[in-house]
């Protein structure tokens, strides 16, 4: 039953859904996985998929919703695993749910990651091959923008600039509006919060393919971040107050976590020990993600070529005899 999405509508129909995994305290049949709609969690999830089902042997599925309904199904038990989950866009809720004890730190997928607000890099230093003048040399900062909202013209109100931001229901656009005020970017710009991750690489590719300006949200591990040439725009170092109180600083480092519910070292104890083992990179997790998009592949054709490339990576987290069947799958 290899990675059955099931759409969430609301957590009564994630509870539901639960009650087919055969689930209880103790024992599991189907182990299931958040799919919180970016590509990355995707390939981690087949990554981990392949393995459990290949190598352990249990069925699995993929549960698609939003990053609050999915991490409320974490800690309900309606979802088992989660791949990447961006504790620090999330970081009171996390907490909370790690302080109560209804969800459990597996391992760190990977820390060496990157968010915040992008131009292309030929904004500011222009670009000779395709005849691109720098038109902001001066743009730096995040506080920068204030100089050049002519230059990311709105042009659906062109008396202000656009700033595109993260899709309106992940929680980092709420971060992102209030950095804007606190910026008083506000006054000056326009803050888009697209419907989806889609919709930014679309406006992103759009004035890339044209050399026009453009300024918005992004993160790395992403094949965007590796495949188009960006720049970073600084922010005032990380301070916990400031960033609590206005999101006046940079993001805050954010360990991307494997996260299961309180149940599952007992309901798939075996699991549970490869998943601790669990550790990637950003630029491994990138590799995928570019091997996707350049072959217009599914995330479990990249997770199968990545796994074939990085043998060594991912037999580390696995007894021989599982690292064997997986191999032979494989081939």
């Amino acid at each position: 039953m290899r990675k059955f999405y099931l759409i969430v509508f609301t957590s009564m129909l994630l509870l539901l859904t639960a009650c087919s995994s055969g689930a209880s305290k103790d024992s599991i049949k189907v182990i299931k996985f958040a799919d919180a709609g970016w590509d990355s969690i995707r390939i981690h999830n087949s990554i981990a998929q392949f393995i459990i089902e290949e190598g352990y042997g249990y069925d699995t599925d993929v549960t698609v919703g939003t990053t609050a309904a999915t991490l409320q199904a974490l800690e309900q038990g309606d979802i088992n695993v989660y791949m990447e989950l961006w504790t620090d866009n999330i970081k009171e809720v996390y907490e909370k749910a790690i302080e109560k004890g209804s969800i459990i730190k597996a391992a760190t997928n990977f820390n060496d990651n990157a968010q915040g607000l992008y131009v292309p890099t030929y904004v500011i230093e222009g670009d000779k091959k395709r005849g691109i003048e720098p038109v902001a040399p001066d743009l730096k900062t995040v506080e920068d923008l204030a100089k050049y909202p002519e230059l990311f013209k709105d042009p659906e109100d062109p008396s202000k600039g656009r700033i595109i931001g993260a899709p309106s229901s992940w929680v980092v656009s709420e971060h992102l509006e209030t950095k804007i005020k606190t910026y008083g970017l506000d006054e000056s710009y326009n803050y888009l919060a697209p419907g989806s991750d889609s919709a930014i690489v679309a406006s992103l590719a759009g004035a890339y393919k044209k050399g026009e300006p453009w300024v918005g949200y992004y993160w790395s591990p992403t094949w965007v971040t590796a495949g188009y040439d960006l720049t970073l725009l600084e922010d005032h170092p990380y301070d916990e107050a400031v960033w609590e109180e206005n999101k006046g600083t940079e993001f805050p480092p954010n360990d991307v976590v494997v996260a299961v519910h309180k149940d599952f070292p007992t309901q798939a104890k075996d699991v549970y020990e490869f998943l601790k083992n669990y550790k990637t990179s950003n630029e491994l997790t990138e590799e995928a993600l570019n091997f996707m998009e350049e072959n217009e592949a599914e995330a479990d054709e990249a997770a199968k070529w990545w796994m074939k490339e990085h043998e060594d990576i991912w037999t580390g987290w696995v007894p021989e005899d599982v690292a064997e069947k997986v191999k032979k799958a494989l081939n």
